[in-house]
């Protein structure tokens, strides 16, 4: 896989939003084991913005880190060679069968939530950069 960056330091908000519109809302996306994928316009605000304070989940930080690899989701979910993990809902305290998690480039994580047999819809993408949490998502059981 390519996995192209763009330059978000070179772009307006409108512009980055009306990509995210472009590449993901607008069109059909498939992974590369043929589960559908649905985008929205209002998950930009939650994939592409950072939270100041963890624990406050302010998401008040437009994020040109996040924004620069917004092309990296839908080739995550394409790529046949990334890993992939069950995911953890954080409420009920437990791996989930309906959240998947596919990993690549050691650390970038594209989190889908599959709601019946072949459709899912995009949840987040980030780059995890606490080891703690890196190694939890490698441990987590697999898809």
């Amino acid at each position: 896989m390519a996995y192209k960056k763009i330059k978000p330091h070179k772009m307006s908000e409108e512009e980055l939003r009306q990509l995210w519109n472009d590449e993901y809302c607008n069109v059909d996306i498939y992974t590369h084991d043929g589960i559908h994928v649905k985008f929205y316009e209002r998950m930009f605000d939650h994939c592409f913005y950072e939270s100041q304070d963890r624990k406050a989940k302010d998401k008040s930080i437009l994020s040109l880190n996040r924004l620069e690899k917004m092309l990296w989701i839908k080739e995550t979910l394409q790529d046949a060679e990334a890993t992939l993990k069950k995911g953890w809902d954080r409420d009920s305290k437990t791996y989930t069968d309906d959240r998947r998690l596919a990993i690549v480039k050691d650390n970038y994580v594209v989190i889908i939530l599959v709601f019946k047999d072949n459709k899912a819809r995009f949840l987040t993408a980030y780059e995890v950069t606490d080891d703690e949490n890196l190694q939890l998502i490698i441990e987590s059981p697999n898809w």
